[in-house]
């Protein structure tokens, strides 16, 4: 596999990723997000974290998947309809508070997957990742193919960015691998199967893991918890798995000689 410039910075060796910080792991279950979740996964030595990011109403950039507050704290209403005063006060899991994007890039020496979940975050994550000086450990993520190219525009591709799915879909139905090199994005972050209509269509095989790679693209699968899954696709050869259970990934990669 070819090199892509900056990836292999930020991610040394097979990336193993914490999904919103690891909630599967007891001690941080219900706590999806949060700075305890965050820093229990780097006490289990995870270097590379992948979280959500939204602005609130006035701007503020929180680390958050969900449109609303209501599934995960004790809060209710939409994130970005609402006040950084009104944000704070809610608790993940009645006991956490809602983290900055700020105080993750402040508090951990680790690579940062950012999930973009909406379109007013775009152009204020760019500043963030420079004003904190972390382009080198920063990776932008979105299913979102516009934003994506929007925030690859407003940085000048200088700072790591998936592939679009029109760019999986490219290299998944194109009769030859050669139709995929003017893609963008740095990394392939897929799952397993894709769900169209009734079916699950693979995404995640040998063929696309060869045409992945001959264009010098690593590929991680999401969201992977079983441990006999995660052991099948790294016989496959895939270069990365992102998991919610970050203690069975550690006991899997340990075993397999690639912790």
């Amino acid at each position: 596999m070819t090199d892509r410039s900056g990836v292999r910075r930020i991610y040394p060796g097979f990336a193993a990723l914490a999904h919103r910080g690891g909630p599967g792991l007891p001690a941080s279950r219900g706590r999806e997000n949060s700075m305890l979740a965050f820093g229990n996964a780097i006490e289990w030595g995870y270097r590379c974290l992948e979280t959500d990011v939204q602005a609130t109403r006035d701007g503020v950039l929180v680390t958050f998947h969900d449109a609303t507050l209501d599934r995960t704290t004790d809060s209710s209403g939409t994130l970005t309809a609402l006040p950084w005063s009104e944000v704070r006060q809610a608790r993940i899991g009645g006991t956490e508070p809602i983290p900055t994007l700020d105080e993750v890039l402040d508090s951990f020496d680790a690579t940062v997957n950012i999930d973009l979940k909406s379109e007013n975050a775009t152009e204020l994550v760019a500043g963030a990742v420079h004003r904190h000086r972390a382009e080198d450990r920063v990776c932008v993520v979105s299913f979102d193919d516009n934003r994506l190219r929007r925030f690859r525009r407003l940085t000048g591709g200088r700072i790591a960015t998936v592939c679009t799915q029109s760019a999986v879909a490219a290299v998944i139905g194109s009769p030859s691998v050669r139709l995929g090199r003017g893609i963008g994005g740095d990394v392939f972050q897929v799952p397993v199967t894709h769900r169209v209509g009734p079916l699950r269509v693979p995404v995640i095989n040998r063929r696309f893991l060869e045409r992945a790679h001959a264009l010098g693209r690593p590929v991680h699968a999401w969201t992977i918890n079983d441990s006999e899954q995660m052991h099948g696709l790294i016989d496959l050869g895939i270069d990365g798995i992102i998991t919610d259970r970050i203690d069975v990934l550690r006991e899997v990669l340990t075993e397999r000689g690639l912790w």
